[in-house]
């Protein structure tokens, strides 16, 4: 996006905060931490996260073992299911031959007119039957029972993975805040280049193969170095178009190929790579940015919805544009 080359000064206004015990005195702002302070602060981050990431490793662990457990219990209840509802069928047959047969019970066959031979024939067929039905009554009361445990253990494998699920994101979720520390330091271990003490910018000239200035190439190199940009890097380009492109002041950092409008997971990438350059803007020397339709500038300090230029690319949607001075 192009911008009117006109003199930009960053103002920084200095408000001295007085102390209520002592009226007299004032009390400067906080400096500015030295690189010596920041590697000390960050020999302490890295060692602390380093603890993180060996606990996240120990619930990676944890979990991998409920996931084993709680497919070998799924597999096991499957079985069981199977053997009950094979067995609840068998009993139900059973049950319906019994009551469309009509077998007599002993008392019916001893008040009977039966001949002595026929009669203990028939009980003895009778008592077989029931023998049977009684083996199987029990056989089904084991398995139901079996069925039973399997359930219970299907459930109880499954809250232990939850468990150990939530305590694995619970675990990650601090080693990336821990990382994400780490990476805030490391940005503040950087200056840009030709910073004057009124806040004003000293220009440069591009170098290097790829015609950056010192400032861009630094801006170029932290964003490569924290975000994972897939879709490449713009930035000279030799059309004279009133913006930062020619100059080597500017770099499109890609979302996509081709014009084609991102999805869900690279937006957000943008959206964080834009907030990164907002957060640094003032140290890095970073003039403004575009994204999504929109700019923002150092000197407003705000996102400015721009006119529609008529497509995905030429509307930054597809990647965020970063000027510096």
């Amino acid at each position: 996006m192009p911008v009117p080359s006109v003199p930009v000064r960053t103002l920084f206004a200095l408000t001295a905060v007085f102390v209520i015990a002592s009226p007299g005195s004032a009390v400067q702002a906080a400096p500015k931490p030295t690189v010596k302070q920041l590697k000390k602060e960050l020999a302490a981050l890295q060692k602390e996260s380093d603890k993180l990431i060996a606990d996240y490793y120990s619930s990676r662990l944890a979990h991998q073992k409920a996931e084993k457990a709680e497919k070998s219990a799924r597999e096991t209840l499957s079985a069981s299911q199977e053997v009950f509802d094979r067995e609840s069928a068998n009993l139900r047959t059973m049950a319906v031959t019994q009551y469309t047969s009509g077998q007599p019970d002993q008392l019916v066959l001893l008040t009977g007119n039966h001949d002595p031979a026929t009669l203990l024939s028939k009980m003895a067929l009778n008592q077989h039957l029931i023998d049977l039905q009684q083996a199987r009554l029990r056989g089904f009361g084991q398995v139901r029972d079996d069925h039973q445990r399997a359930k219970d253990e299907a459930t109880a494998r499954a809250d232990e993975l939850g468990r150990t699920l939530k305590d694995q994101d619970e675990r990650r979720g601090k080693a990336e805040k821990q990382i994400e520390k780490i990476k805030d330091k490391i940005d503040l271990l950087h200056t840009a280049p030709g910073a004057r003490s009124d806040g004003t910018w000293v220009p440069q000239l591009p170098q290097g193969s790829d015609n950056i200035t010192p400032r861009m190439a630094l801006v170029k190199k932290l964003l490569q170095e924290r975000f994972d940009v897939p879709f490449g890097i713009g930035c000279y380009r030799s059309i004279q178009d009133g913006g930062e492109h020619p100059l080597g002041r500017a770099c499109d950092f890609m979302l996509s190929r081709g014009g084609a409008m991102p999805g869900g997971e690279e937006l957000r990438r943008g959206e964080e790579i834009a907030n990164w350059a907002i957060k640094n803007g003032k140290r890095l020397g970073i003039m403004y940015i575009i994204y999504r339709q929109r700019i923002w500038h150092i000197r407003t300090g705000g996102w400015r919805t721009m006119s529609d230029r008529g497509g995905t690319t030429a509307n930054h949607y597809d990647h965020p544009h970063i000027s510096v001075f």
